[in-house]
């Protein structure tokens, strides 16, 4: 995470987060840091279908459409958070951390990372084996920092 700071201090990057399965982790993780509002500009938690659709502004019809567990609902997220934040990099994070909640469709370890940069956007759907709620959350943010560190 160090590295990842001192890479986006360096360039100049603040970037700003939408939550919903990891519950803020991402966020926590990024303002342990000393310094963290130099490059950290804003984090939302939208873990309800109802805080996506009236905090972000995601479609009604989106997430009854595609769920909020989708790469369409994932895209839409970041795209409402870019609005927001003016970050230059935006992410947004959606997905079932378990134990409980999944599909056959849908399984517990389905997570969409959403990641913007002006007007580039990549959407990943990730499936994470473990059946703990922890170990998907960790993974989620390791995964997502990973890309971050990739994308600038």
């Amino acid at each position: 995470m160090k590295n990842l700071f001192k890479k986006l201090l360096k360039k100049k990057i603040k970037i700003s987060i939408v939550e919903s399965c990891t519950g803020g982790m991402l966020s926590s993780a990024i303002t342990s840091i000393s310094g963290a509002s130099k490059i950290f500009g804003l984090g939302l938690i939208t873990y309800s279908n109802d805080a996506k659709i009236n905090i972000l502004k995601v479609k009604k019809k989106t997430i009854k459409k595609y769920g909020a567990v989708s790469a369409e609902c994932c895209k839409e997220m970041v795209n409402c958070l870019s609005k927001i934040s003016k970050a230059q990099i935006n992410i947004s994070i959606t997905g079932i951390a378990g134990p409980n909640g999944g599909t056959k469709l849908k399984p517990v370890g389905l997570v969409y990372i959403g990641l913007k940069k002006n007007n580039k956007i990549l959407i990943t759907k990730n499936i994470f084996k473990s059946r703990e709620r922890i170990k998907i959350q960790k993974a989620t943010i390791k995964r997502t920092l990973d890309m971050i560190n990739s994308f600038i």
